[in-house]
C-alpha cells in the first residue's frame, strides 16, 4: 500500500503526467476550434504544443523543485529532456517530411495507374517545430510549478 501512496503523491511523476495531459488536451481543443479534429489526434504525435516537451520539462522542473539541482536527479532529468526534445524536432520532424514526400509519390503513382511505392499512406505529423517545442516547455514549467505547490 505504501508503494501506491508513494506513486500517487510523487510530485515529479504527477507533474510529468499532468503536463502531458494538459499539452495533449490543448492540442485536441485547438483542433476542435480549427475544425480539424480527427480521432487520430487522441494518439497521434506532433502539433501545438509539444506533449513530448511538456512531459519531460514537467519532469525536469519538478525534479529541480523537489530535489534541487545539486544532486544527480536534476542532471539526469535535464539530459533526458534535451535528448527527447532534440529527437522530436530533429529526427521525428524530418521523418514526417519524408513521409509527406513519399505520400505524394504514392498519390501520383495511383493517379497514373502505376504500382504505388507503398500500399498505405505514412503518418506525416510526427515531429515538432521549434515553436511547438517552446510552447511545450512553457506548459511543462507552469504545470510542474503548480503541481509542486498544490500536491501536499
Amino acid at each position: 500500500m505504501e508503494y501506491v501512496i508513494g506513486l500517487v503523491s510523487n510530485k515529479v511523476l504527477i507533474s510529468a503526467i499532468a503536463a502531458w495531459f494538459v499539452a495533449q488536451g490543448s492540442k485536441i481543443l485547438i483542433d476542435i476550434i480549427k475544425g480539424t479534429f480527427t480521432l487520430k489526434r487522441l494518439s497521434g504525435g506532433g502539433g501545438m504544443p509539444s506533449a513530448h516537451s511538456a512531459t519531460v520539462i514537467g519532469l525536469t522542473t519538478a525534479t529541480a523543485i523537489v530535489y534541487g539541482t545539486g544532486g544527480f536527479e536534476f542532471p539526469m532529468a535535464l539530459f533526458f529532456a534535451i535528448i527527447v526534445m532534440y529527437d522530436a524536432v530533429g529526427v521525428r520532424l524530418e521523418t514526417g517530411k519524408e513521409a509527406k514526400a513519399l505520400n505524394q509519390l504514392r498519390r501520383r503513382d495511383l493517379e497514373e495507374s502505376k504500382q504505388p511505392v507503398m500500399e498505405q499512406e505514412l503518418e506525416e505529423k510526427m515531429g515538432h517545430t521549434i515553436p511547438e517545442i517552446l510552447a511545450g516547455i512553457v506548459v511543462g514549467i507552469v504545470v510542474a510549478i503548480l503541481i509542486c505547490h498544490i500536491v501536499p
